[in-house]
């Protein structure tokens, strides 16, 4: 066989992210927080990948680190077979706050910006990679205007559209949709799978929504309490139907993973009280 098309099959089915047993922590002013312990996952071409967790599990600071802002004190993070040790333009961070975008500029300013100070494209050139994401997030009517004009799911369609345009490896969603109005959530959730259809782009996203998991996910990591350690990795469809094996929809079954220790050990306290009670 020839070595060329052997290489070029093995880099289609090695993964393109690598999160191989990473213990990650941050300082506070008075303790050293050890946010994740040990975790291991991997983000093929074109996942949807998702993870899930309480609040405080380290999902959003496993993102970091993806993106080269945090380095772990175990383990290793790679992109494309490359040890990830600071931030660049192969990774692209979107993430909830409305005032990611520069207010004194337009939106094809916004998304012509990126492109030009990460050094990919200047000029014409950078315009017209800008209006062609801007038209995909349907947003071409507003690209001359300012961000303070625009609702709020508007500005995060102007930060996916920058981000798109950068046509990094991987796109790192922190929860992009957590501040908006629970119909302009699903529009944009909608929106975000509409998207991924025409383009394919890998996506690592993170949320405590099980139903938002449930959704934009092909692949879901659910993550434990602090620290966050891996407790299980489903497949979905997008479809929370019942499954026949267990009865149960993704959901639900999600929801017992994730709380099983809560709901264990609020029996036992239940049934220490009745004895003691009764004894």
């Amino acid at each position: 066989m020839d070595k060329t098309h052997t290489t070029t099959q093995e880099q289609a089915l090695a993964p393109l992210l690598d999160v191989q047993g990473v213990t990650l922590q941050y300082k506070t002013r008075d303790h050293l927080v050890t946010a994740t312990y040990r975790v291991d996952f991997q983000v093929y071409r074109s996942d949807r990948y998702v993870l899930l967790g309480p609040s405080g599990c380290g999902k959003s600071t496993l993102l970091k680190a993806v993106g080269g802002y945090l380095h772990p004190v175990e383990g290793e993070v790679r992109l494309k077979g490359q040890k990830i040790s600071k931030p660049g333009p192969d990774r692209v961070m979107v993430f909830q706050e409305f005032d990611q975008l520069l207010p004194w500029k337009t939106v094809k300013q916004n998304v012509t910006f990126a492109l030009e100070a990460s050094g990919k494209l200047k000029g014409k050139a950078a315009e017209e990679k800008a209006m062609h994401y801007i038209e995909k997030v349907n947003l071409a009517k507003f690209a001359n205007a300012y961000p303070h004009t625009l609702s709020g799911g508007m500005k995060q369609r102007v930060a996916i559209a920058r981000g798109m345009a950068m046509e990094p490896d991987i796109l790192l969603m922190d929860e992009p949709f957590a501040a908006l109005d629970a119909l302009t959530r699903r529009k944009m959730q909608e929106e975000l799978l509409q998207l991924w259809d025409e383009t394919h782009f890998t996506v690592l996203f993170v949320t405590h929504s099980i139903p938002e998991a449930v959704k934009i996910g092909n692949r879901i990591l659910l993550l434990s309490p602090h620290p966050g350690q891996v407790k299980a990795e489903l497949n979905s469809s997008g479809d929370d139907a019942v499954d026949p094996k267990t009865g149960l929809r993704l959901s639900d079954r999600i929801h017992n993973l994730l709380f099983a220790d809560e709901v264990e050990e609020a029996m036992k306290e239940d049934a220490e009280e009745k004895e003691a009670t009764h004894g």
